[in-house]
């Protein structure tokens, strides 16, 4: 019941839907800004709740990141049925997440807009010690007492912009959680980990969108997706705005970068 009530459709006329996936914590009405962008173009979007999310830290730390990406597989078979032709586009675990599912479902995803990518936390606004610690997320794994810790967000957001950012903090009752636990950054990791191991093999058409400011992940992470997948792909810098720049100044312009290479990359193909 909570998918039902936290997910949602915008219905399109152009025969092309968009999947948005959220992120780790986060809820579907973050993707709304982005979301009545594509709309307005044309695409019928639908962002789906995450299993695991939208209800607690306890339900979240239940999760494992195979069960995030069945959320997206089963999402692009909702759209398989309300449209032609399916992309996905995704913020930082979201982002992954449409990369893995393209990649085992080429024959529903046809291309793929990853904004922030991070396979961990070493942004310029976070702590040293956590930067330094989150690269071998892996071995601390095995310390029992990890899966039990929770950790709060940073003040920013991720957000540059403070009306963007108190519009986000109002989202609490929308299924945003405020702190996510061990478990989770576990599960990140194994997530990332899982994609470097394909990512030569990824063939799926990719937009990689980073902001050159994000607090949360240095642009060395897009900077290793663009050097390292198999497939298609081109690499755009945000200017004015933090990690979540699906919601942050330039809002529209990831729309419209999304839109774009949605549309005139696959025309042809896709005729």
């Amino acid at each position: 019941m909570k998918s039902e009530e936290l997910s949602f459709f915008l219905e399109g006329n152009n025969g092309k839907g968009v999947l948005l996936i959220h992120g780790l914590t986060g809820a579907p009405a973050e993707m709304k800004l982005v979301a009545r962008q594509l709309n307005r173009r044309g695409f019928s979007v639908h962002a789906p709740l995450l299993a695991g999310h939208g209800e607690d830290v306890r339900a979240l730390r239940l999760s494992h990141w195979e069960d995030w990406l069945d959320s997206v597989v089963q999402a692009a078979e909702f759209m398989a049925r309300r449209t032609q032709h399916i992309f996905a586009a995704g913020i930082c675990v979201g982002g992954k997440l449409s990369m893995l599912a393209a990649n085992s479902r080429p024959d529903l995803i046809k291309a793929v807009a990853i904004y922030s990518p991070c396979f961990h936390y070493d942004g310029w606004d976070v702590p040293r010690h956590y930067t330094l610690l989150s690269p071998h997320i892996g071995w601390l794994s095995r310390i029992p007492f990890l899966d039990r810790l929770n950790f709060k967000e940073n003040s920013s957001l991720g957000i540059k912009d403070e009306r963007l950012r108190r519009m986000v903090e109002a989202m609490a009752g929308e299924g945003m959680l405020e702190k996510f636990p061990g478990r989770g950054i576990v599960e990140m990791h194994r997530l990332g980990k899982t994609l470097r191991g394909v990512l030569p093999d990824i063939r799926v058409p990719t937009l990689i969108l980073h902001a050159e400011e994000d607090d949360l992940s240095n642009p060395r992470h897009a900077r290793y997706i663009s050097e390292h997948i198999g497939g298609p792909h081109e690499l755009k810098w945000i200017k004015d705005s933090y990690h979540m720049i699906h919601v942050d100044r330039q809002h529209r312009q990831v729309a419209e970068f999304t839109a774009d290479f949605f549309e005139a990359s696959h025309a042809s193909a896709l005729a």
